[in-house]
């Protein structure tokens, strides 16, 4: 059974952004308004970080997720105006973000009249150009497996917070969710293993030590 301090270790906070290609995503009209829908996180899919540990959304982990302000970029670009926005889904968003079998749902209405990157995203999704989703989020709670192998693996079983989903273009990512291009997510995901197989070892000693001094007592 894991100790504290592997416990503690398990729910420290750890932002990441997470790329899912394959997925279904379309552009379509609904009532005379043009939507994009498709899932930004998906339940039970492995996905390959990088060569270093495969991570696995487990069902439940938005339960109590924070969504009050949730924006839909291009590619993360935040400084750019977002396509649509998700305000707890109250009467003022123009996105819906809900929970469903298969993950992370979005259903955006994006104005391709008055804004002319909604309506080159909206063309490029509809003929296929684009198919891929990702999102931006804070882990709560991760439980780590084979800390001892080669490839363990992360399972995310809460998320705190998802802090803006985006629509993505980059091929890069179909197979593996980190491209070898992107130095700050390798680097962010080699910390995430290494931290985790150094609490272990901590832990493993701290172990060890109170197994011998209790063996000690009891002589």
């Amino acid at each position: 059974m894991p100790s504290q301090m592997i416990k503690k270790a398990m729910n420290e906070l750890d932002v990441c952004r997470r790329k899912y290609a394959g997925q279904e995503f379309r552009a379509a009209e609904q009532d005379g308004e043009r939507h994009l829908t498709g899932h930004a996180a998906v339940f039970n899919s492995p996905t390959d970080i990088a060569g270093y540990f495969e991570e696995v959304i487990e069902r439940g982990a938005f339960d109590g997720c924070d969504l009050t302000d949730v924006p839909f970029f291009v590619n993360h670009r935040e400084n750019k105006i977002p396509l649509a926005r998700s305000r707890n889904n109250n009467g003022n968003s123009t996105m819906k973000l809900t929970v469903d079998l298969t993950g992370l749902a979005m259903d955006a209405r994006v104005d391709t009249e008055n804004n002319q990157e909604a309506r080159a995203v909206y063309s490029a999704v509809e003929r296929g150009d684009v198919t891929g989703m990702s999102f931006a989020f804070r882990v709560k709670e991760q439980k780590w497996e084979n800390l001892d192998s080669d490839y363990p693996v992360r399972r995310i079983l809460k998320i705190g917070k998802v802090y803006e989903v985006s629509v993505v273009n980059d091929p890069a990512y179909e197979e593996t969710d980190i491209s070898a291009r992107d130095k700050e997510a390798l680097e962010s995901a080699r910390a995430a293993l290494d931290s985790a197989r150094s609490k272990e070892l901590e832990s493993s000693k701290e172990a060890e030590v109170y197994k011998l001094r209790n063996e000690i007592l009891s002589k």
